[in-house]
């Protein structure tokens, strides 16, 4: 039988920690495509496809999974009889879409077989599992349980985004936020901006030390929640004079100004303004953020007035000379 594969019925994408090859790829299924077809079309190996393919099943992102690979649930899993699948011809098929559904639905297998048992089993059990059992102990609400999942050999990044974008206890995403190897992964760093618990400390260490446009970023980002923004906003005012000139008028370059709305309290040495005395200015969104600035420098609002676009444009002039640091 040809896997041809399909979303979850009312899946929302954004609630996923997807990188975006896997978001294109889950653009692309609506039953129609089998995996030879779906490689052709991603101008990638049918392996890595396959592969992609089980994550999103890992994820519940897809409805339906490969039919020729059966894995074995872990031993201490109960599993019910697979009467409620549906029946063609008054059999139920192994591989219907049904059936796949209910084996990959791993949050499903978590609140109906394994939820009840109690915290030192389920700590014990979440140590050593296998699949399907060790994704389905990602959504254990307890801490405890969350450590002991990353204590686990077989853990892998798709755990650590399933953890990060479903756990709710800062003492289980402070245990993910120990774990480098895990963090440094673009997934589980876009589930945990996502992550309505995500602990103000943990954000600092993750993002301290990236650049500042990536902060930036996260504080305009509208898949972060308000208060991870929040915090990106703090964090880049407090890193912004700690980094170099070159990486400061980079951030007010690139954002085009927009940046600087959110710098209230802070200035730009001479070193930064110099770099950005020896540009050209062409941009007219650029020159009147920078005009709008109170913190710019008296040298770098000389120099925007002697920029051609400037003189060719009354507006932008009168806002120049209006600033409180024009000469």
């Amino acid at each position: 039988m040809t896997w041809k594969p399909v979303p979850r019925e009312g899946l929302d994408p954004l609630s996923l920690p997807l990188d975006s090859r896997q978001g294109y790829l889950l653009s692309r299924l609506d039953g129609t495509l089998d995996v030879p077809t779906l490689a052709s079309v991603m101008n990638l190996g049918e392996e890595l496809v396959t592969a992609m393919l089980g994550e999103l099943v890992t994820l519940g992102a897809v409805a339906s999974a490969a039919p020729p690979v059966q894995r074995p649930l872990a031993p201490d899993l109960e599993v019910p009889p697979r009467t409620d699948f549906p029946e063609a011809g008054g059999a139920a098929e192994a591989d219907s879409p049904a059936a796949l559904v209910w084996a990959a639905t791993h949050r499903q297998l978590f609140e109906k077989h394994l939820h009840a048992r109690p915290m030192d089993q389920r700590v014990a059990q979440a140590r050593v599992a296998v699949e399907p059992n060790l994704s389905a102990w990602c959504f254990d609400p307890t801490a405890e349980v969350i450590r002991a999942v990353l204590e686990n050999p077989r853990l892998g990044a798709i755990h650590a985004r399933l953890i990060a974008a479903q756990h709710r206890t800062v003492a289980g995403l402070e245990a993910l936020g120990a774990r480098p190897a895990l963090t440094n992964d673009p997934g589980v760093r876009r589930a945990l901006l996502q992550n309505p618990l995500l602990p103000p400390g943990l954000y600092r260490r993750l993002w301290s030390t990236r650049r500042l446009l990536d902060q930036y970023l996260v504080a305009t980002s509208r898949e972060a929640t308000e208060q991870v923004r929040t915090m990106a906003r703090d964090l880049l005012r407090t890193t912004f004079n700690q980094r170099t000139g070159e990486e400061r008028v980079e951030l007010i370059l690139t954002s085009e100004g927009r940046c600087l709305a959110t710098l209230t309290g802070v200035t730009l040495d001479s070193y930064a303004t110099a770099l950005l005395c020896r540009r050209t200015f062409i941009s007219t969104l650029l020159i009147q953020n920078l005009a709008r600035w109170s913190a710019a420098p008296p040298p770098l609002i000389a120099h925007l007035l002697r920029q051609e676009v400037v003189k060719r444009n009354a507006s932008l002039r009168q806002l120049l000379e209006r600033h409180p640091n024009a000469s």
